[in-house]
Parts: C-alpha cells; structure tokens; sequence
C-alpha cells in the first residue's frame, strides 16, 4: 500500500501563522490591513493507474500558481499581490481583500511516474493527475547446460 504525505518542514511557522489568522478572524478591527495567507483544502485519490489532487483555488487563475516536482516532492505555491488603487476619493470602512499567499508539499510515493504529471484548471479548482508506473512482471530467464 503506497501513501502520499504531507509535507511540512516549516510546521512550527505554520502553527504560528494559524493562531495568527484565528486572530485576524477573531479580531478584524484590530488587524484591518494585514497581509493573511490561506491554506487551500486539498483532497487526494488513488486509483490503479493514477493518484489525483484536487485543490480548490477560489480567486486565481492559471496563471497565479506555481507547480514544481522533485525528488518525488510536489510543491504547489502561489502569491497575488493587493492590486494598488491610485484614486483615493475616500475612507476605507471595510477592507478584507489582501495578498495572498500560500505553499503546499505532498511526499508522493514511489511509484509515480513523474513524467507524466499533468495539471488542469477549471473553475477554481486545481486538479493535478499523477499516474502510477506499471508495476514490472517478473522475468523468467531460461537455463541453459553448458
């Protein structure tokens, strides 16, 4: 039975960031203006030829995210910046849209076939294919007498 894992050097930072933005939710008064990153929900399925992602992605496009794969490490990331308004005809009294940002590691198992990964995106949702190497038949090597 093959897994995929995830992934998290940074797991102490991440802890960080999420009491961080349960404070930002808690206390929106307090941290109006505040740079937040999300961590978008992922979910993963594995069938005989491939193992599919499937990332909601509310907001981006194509061409906000970032895919990279090496040594069987996925990486999926994404940064969008505040767009700057040059006309200021009057006071902010609610702001909530901001920069976003975010980075997700999968551990993929030894049987993919990394040459193969392919990644689409529809509606707002980032779905990735990873198929599975066939798995090798054993060879019968015939004897001979010398």
């Amino acid at each position: 039975m093959n897994s995929l894992a995830l992934f998290n050097p940074n797991l102490a930072a991440e802890l960080w960031n999420t009491m961080d933005n349960d404070f930002v939710d808690f206390f929106p008064a307090v941290t109006k203006g505040s740079k937040m990153g999300f961590v978008p929900s992922v979910d993963v399925m594995e069938t005989k030829e491939n193992y599919i992602l499937d990332m909601d992605l509310p907001g981006l496009t194509e061409k906000d995210v970032e895919i990279n794969l090496k040594n069987r490490m996925l990486s999926i990331s994404s940064k969008k910046e505040e767009k700057k308004e040059e006309k200021k005809e009057g006071d902010w009294l609610i702001k909530e849209r901001r920069s976003s940002s975010f980075t997700r590691k999968f551990t993929l198992p030894d049987d993919i076939d990394a040459d193969k990964v392919n990644a689409t995106f529809t509606n707002g949702v980032l779905k990735i294919t990873i198929p599975r190497k066939t798995e090798e038949v054993a060879k019968k090597i015939a004897i001979t007498a010398a």
